[in-house]
């Protein structure tokens, strides 16, 4: 297992966990104690973690770019994501039934669906999706409740993914923290990938939307394998190699 995959899995066994003993690691893991302790000391040293005798605490974990808040994420790349979001209107035919994430790539769709006034079921877990197409009387909205999250302004957990489970859709536009084409797709928050998790098994066609941002990187929670994915949604400044690296893969890429 290479350092990075180590890391990650330490990371995400704390966020289960308040504590884990280095002992316990190195078994998990199958590595000696002095590689693992040489993780925790990097990760401690990124403030991911608090690094005690014998083990390892959890701490609040700073402020990435895939962790930050909705409001935050609301005023970044936003040319690219009305990019995207432009691109996936072509997918969407007059009545289909089609999942959006919480996420504001996925907010910029619903716009235009809504300036569109395209005859839709839209079945999400954001709030702002909901509230900016709950008075277009083409559109039928099904909001998936559960525990609301303010940071995120949505649904999450597994109470809203047990909602999902009575539903069939057509099509889930994914909007997702991380593209890889070893660890495929990822997010950052548990309760956030258990709903998406959940979208994907009950969509009939899954479409990732991604800005080019996003590609090549990790998120801390693995969401599926790229070889589940229908294709990916990006815009115009993904890197033309790394387009056919993943056309080499068999990943199809519309940007």
């Amino acid at each position: 297992m290479l350092a990075n995959d180590r890391q990650k899995k330490i990371l995400k066994l704390l966020s289960t966990k308040e504590s884990i003993k280095t002992i316990e690691l190195s078994e998990i893991l199958n590595v000696t104690l002095e590689t693992v302790r040489r993780d925790l000391n990097l990760l401690s040293e990124q403030g991911k973690l608090k690094k005690v005798h014998g083990g390892a605490i959890r701490v609040q974990a700073p402020v990435t770019d895939n962790e930050q808040s909705y409001s935050t994420r609301s005023i970044i790349n936003t040319n690219e994501k009305r990019e995207l979001a432009k691109l996936a209107m072509g997918y969407i035919e007059r009545g289909d039934t089609i999942a959006l994430n919480s996420s504001t790539t996925n907010l910029e769709i619903a716009k235009l669906i809504k300036e569109r006034n395209l005859p839709v079921t839209i079945i999400t877990n954001s709030l702002p999706i909901a509230s900016e197409v709950e008075n277009c009387e083409n559109i039928s909205l099904i909001l998936a409740g559960g525990i609301y999250y303010k940071k995120e302004l949505a649904f999450l957990g597994q109470i809203t993914a047990d909602f999902l489970s009575q539903f069939s859709i057509n099509k889930a536009f994914i909007s997702v923290g991380g593209v890889s084409l070893e660890s495929g797709i990822s997010d950052y928050l548990l309760d956030e990938v258990i709903v998406e998790k959940k979208f994907i098994e009950i969509s009939q066609k899954i479409v990732v939307v991604a800005d080019s941002s996003k590609f090549e990187s990790n998120s801390l929670f693995n969401i599926d394998t790229l070889e589940n994915v229908d294709f990916i949604i990006t815009d115009s400044k993904l890197d033309n190699k790394l387009k056919d690296s993943y056309f080499k893969r068999g990943v199809k890429i519309i940007n």
